[in-house]
């Protein structure tokens, strides 16, 4: 449970599903607002800083219309052999994403946001995970992509779901893949003041 100690509510500036669920069972409670912010207008240069724009990008959004509440923004990204393996729309697209995994390490970066307009504060940082996948065969592929998991998730995998099979270890945060590094979010927290310790741990008043 989490003790919030400075005015306002808490937001997460995300209509992502699986951030939710991290926030939620590390026993924040939080509003969801979710930015419009268009990525498109972003440029990549190199993954550390291309997901943390983004994060301060999505964060201001939604701070700016909240001024008093903290707001955390996050972004995602798969990057291997220098390419982002973005979100597969078609069957091909999420089996030429799963070829090129198998048997292989790729990273996974999370940039994220904490920004409070009223206090003029914003913290960002960049969290990587390297994963290495199984080796696949072309019959595991096939039935994966037959799940429709792969589609809408950022190198046609979800860790947290059927996909947890493609994954032969992984190196760093186990959240940060899943979508946000609760973690070092966390922490962040505490040590701004947003959240404290309590008698019986991290707790809400």
């Amino acid at each position: 449970m989490v003790n919030k100690t400075q005015p306002g509510r808490l937001i997460l500036a995300s209509k992502s599903p699986r951030r939710k669920y991290l926030l939620s069972q590390a026993g924040l409670k939080f509003e969801v607002i979710s930015s419009r912010f268009d990525e498109s207008r972003v440029v990549f240069s190199e993954p550390e800083a291309y997901v943390c724009t983004l994060s301060q990008a999505k964060a201001r959004q939604v701070a700016v219309a909240h001024p008093d509440s903290w707001v955390i923004g996050a972004d995602t990204i798969v990057f291997m052999d220098d390419r982002v393996l973005g979100k597969p729309a078609q069957r091909s697209a999420a089996r030429r994403m799963l070829q090129r995994l198998s048997g292989q390490t790729h990273q996974v970066f999370t940039g994220y946001t904490l920004h409070c307009e009223a206090l003029d504060q914003i913290i960002t940082a960049a969290v990587c995970t390297d994963v290495t996948f199984k080796m696949l065969s072309d019959d595991e592929i096939e039935w994966y992509i037959r799940t429709d998991e792969p589609f809408d998730k950022a190198g046609a995998y979800a860790i947290q779901g059927l996909g947890t099979f493609l994954v032969k270890r992984i190196n760093g945060s186990y959240t940060n893949v899943v979508g946000l590094p609760v973690c070092e979010v966390i922490e962040q927290l505490i040590r701004v003041g947003v959240l404290r310790i309590g008698d019986r741990g991290v707790s809400e008043t």
